[in-house]
């Protein structure tokens, strides 16, 4: 029966109170803009991105971000023809899977049956969205059939023999029969998650897209219990910034006794703390303060060019239309008046003077 070992350590502890306070900021923000959609596309950008990079994927972030757009093509030289990407067939089909992935997970509740719980369906739903055209179909979403060995990116040598293949079913149906049990839902979702990504990579169920997969089964048990942060966070990039790192921090668990995961879920969980303090930094520039949910009562919805005025009056305390129109050179005066107008309206900001000398700053 698998049961994880680790210990509850300071370290652990700072971590989730920093990312519980960020969490509840998030969940509350007083301003909410229209134009959420735009931080979730960026996540999901780099998401994509580091995800594949990691894996040796030579595509640059500009163009993932270009197939990333172009939601609904699936075929990789169809979309290197209409991004305009010169590069290999394979590292473009890398990005478009895990796009796919991330929209699966973004709307993994319609695709599963109720009572709602992961499992080795949804396992192998993940690792086939990521190896489309990229695995032979036999290989695709079922468990390799075959020894498989982990190489050091520094110098090549077998940093790991995961178990043989004989072994996968059993343990992937205990993980799964762990991660569902009552006893489970008392661990912290956090840690669920980073006991998910390891367990995944250590039984490595596949013959290739292991890493990818147990990166998207992790952020399922996220979202699964409540902890999406509104979509806008990344983990991928925090790992691809240091991969030896990663990987040793994977590896530590094998060179403990009783396999102790201590160190890779502070190795996580320090991670996820820097993402979501930076998710948090980026809501408090949607919202002046939590004093304006108190005072309007609710959020606020604002679109992308008001959010650029706000920021101004941040900036200036004070501004004039014709200020706005400063940093909004491409949008009409009638426009720019027009969100002020609505601003006015919602409480958000207030008005001094009249006609040409009117002026205007954010409601104390």
């Amino acid at each position: 029966m698998f049961v994880p070992s680790f210990t509850i350590t300071h370290n652990l502890l700072t971590y989730i109170s920093k990312i519980e306070a960020a969490k509840s900021l998030i969940d509350t923000a007083a301003l909410v803009p229209a134009w959420e959609a735009k931080f979730r596309d960026d996540a999901m950008t780099r998401t994509v991105h580091f995800g594949t990079k990691i894996e040796g994927n030579d595509l640059t972030q500009a163009q993932a971000e270009q197939i990333v757009r172009l939601n609904t093509v699936v075929d990789s030289k169809a979309v290197a023809e209409q991004a305009g990407i010169i590069a290999r067939e394979r590292d473009i089909q890398e990005v478009i899977n895990y796009r796919n992935v991330i929209k699966w997970i973004d709307q993994w509740e319609q695709f599963v049956s109720k009572p709602i719980a992961l499992s080795e369906d949804i396992l192998k739903t993940l690792h086939s969205l990521t190896m489309q055209r990229l695995l032979d179909p036999e290989y695709i979403g079922s468990y390799r059939d075959k020894q498989v060995v982990v190489r050091s990116a520094a110098d090549g040598a077998v940093a790991f023999r995961p178990p043989v293949s004989v072994e996968i079913p059993y343990l992937v149906e205990e993980f799964f029969a762990w991660l569902n049990s009552p006893e489970t839902t008392q661990v912290h979702p956090i840690f669920r998650a980073a006991i998910t990504h390891y367990q995944i990579v250590y039984i490595h169920p596949f013959i290739e897209g292991n890493g990818r997969t147990a990166r998207a089964l992790a952020n399922l048990v996220l979202y699964s219990s409540g902890y999406d942060f509104k979509r806008f966070f990344s983990l991928e990039k925090y790992f691809d910034d240091d991969v030896e790192r990663y990987y040793q921090a994977l590896l530590s668990v094998q060179q403990q006794q009783q396999h102790d995961m201590t160190y890779w879920l502070e190795y996580f969980c320090y991670g996820l703390a820097i993402e979501i303090e930076k998710v948090k930094h980026q809501v408090l520039k949607l919202s002046k303060d939590l004093k304006m949910q108190k005072d309007l009562g609710q959020q606020v919805a604002l679109s992308e060019r008001q959010i650029v005025i706000l920021e101004l009056l941040r900036n200036q305390k004070e501004i004039t239309s014709y200020d706005a129109q400063s940093v909004l050179p491409n949008v009409s005066v009638d426009t720019i008046l027009r969100d002020l107008k609505d601003l006015l309206s919602k409480g958000v900001i207030e008005k001094q003077g009249v006609t040409k000398g009117v002026t205007y700053q954010i409601k104390e």
